[in-house]
């Protein structure tokens, strides 16, 4: 026994636990974040289903053609309907691109370009598709060679959205600007000043269901165009990169059939004839 007022001494502390050696992945995040590197993307399982419409023009880039009945148009559009002068209908290219994001600058980027008009008593739809980033001045040299100097661009919110990215990424390329300064038909604008307030909105879809009666099935949204694109990029299936360029062709149809469409209504009667499905 110890003396009276002697100390006790206390037991020893318990030993720490050993630490336990990090798995193999957590040393190589450890790693990476020392070199300061991004988290590894997942790999992608490459899909047997590959497949793409169209023919290579270039390495990375695919041409789609179709072309759709469509009856005979007047030699001139009257579209005083929208508060604009008649043009002429073989002037006219409907132009519309599915991108890697809506937030537009430097960083975005069009994969897809797709563009119609009449010929030959129909539509001509013409898709150009990178399936490569590095297939985009064969893209934009071939989007180029499409505009003739009288042609008149017809879109739906391209004055404000795809001209100006197609504006940066031909400044990016340094390639001349074919799109810059040309005259152009936006309908999104008369749309809004016709029906703002009476539709819920004045999208695209929106318009053709109302004016072209026009509702779509099966369609994919173009918020997954991106991921669509990109999956593809890095082995996925093509499945939805189909789907991606058939809501292109959509629209491009959609847009055609909606000029047609105020060219009717300016002559006084019913539309020449429903958008082609």
């Amino acid at each position: 026994m110890a003396p009276a007022g002697a100390a006790v001494p206390s037991s020893p502390p318990p030993a720490p636990p050993m630490p336990q050696p990090a798995s193999a992945s957590d040393q190589l995040a450890q790693l990476r974040k020392l070199l300061g590197l991004r988290p590894a993307a997942p790999a992608v399982v490459r899909s047997l289903d590959r497949r793409l419409d169209g023919a290579e023009l270039a390495p990375g880039l695919r041409c789609i053609e179709t072309w759709v009945p469509f009856e005979r148009l007047p030699e001139r559009l009257d579209l005083s309907a929208l508060g604009m002068d008649a043009v002429e209908t073989r002037r006219i290219l409907a132009f519309d691109t599915e991108t890697t994001g809506l937030a537009g600058g430097t960083g975005t980027r069009a994969f897809m370009i797709g563009a119609s008009d009449w010929r030959d008593g129909g539509l001509r739809i013409r898709q150009l598709l990178m399936t490569t980033m590095g297939a985009e001045q064969a893209m934009l040299r071939e989007f180029a060679a499409w505009l003739e100097p009288g042609t008149v661009l017809l879109s739906y919110n391209g004055k404000c959205y795809d001209r100006p990215l197609l504006s940066t990424r031909y400044t990016l390329a340094r390639l001349p600007d074919p799109v810059l300064g040309r005259e152009h038909i936006d309908l999104l604008h008369p749309v809004r000043r016709l029906y703002r307030g009476v539709w819920e909105n004045c999208r695209l879809a929106t318009a053709e269901r109302q004016l072209l009666g026009v509702v779509r099935e099966d369609d994919l949204p173009g918020s997954q165009a991106p991921a669509a694109w990109l999956s593809y990029l890095r082995g996925g299936s093509a499945e939805r990169l189909r789907k991606v360029a058939e809501h292109n062709a959509r629209d491009l149809r959609s847009l055609c059939g909606l000029l047609v469409h105020f060219h009717a209504l300016a002559q006084g009667g019913p539309p020449l004839h429903p958008v082609p499905r």
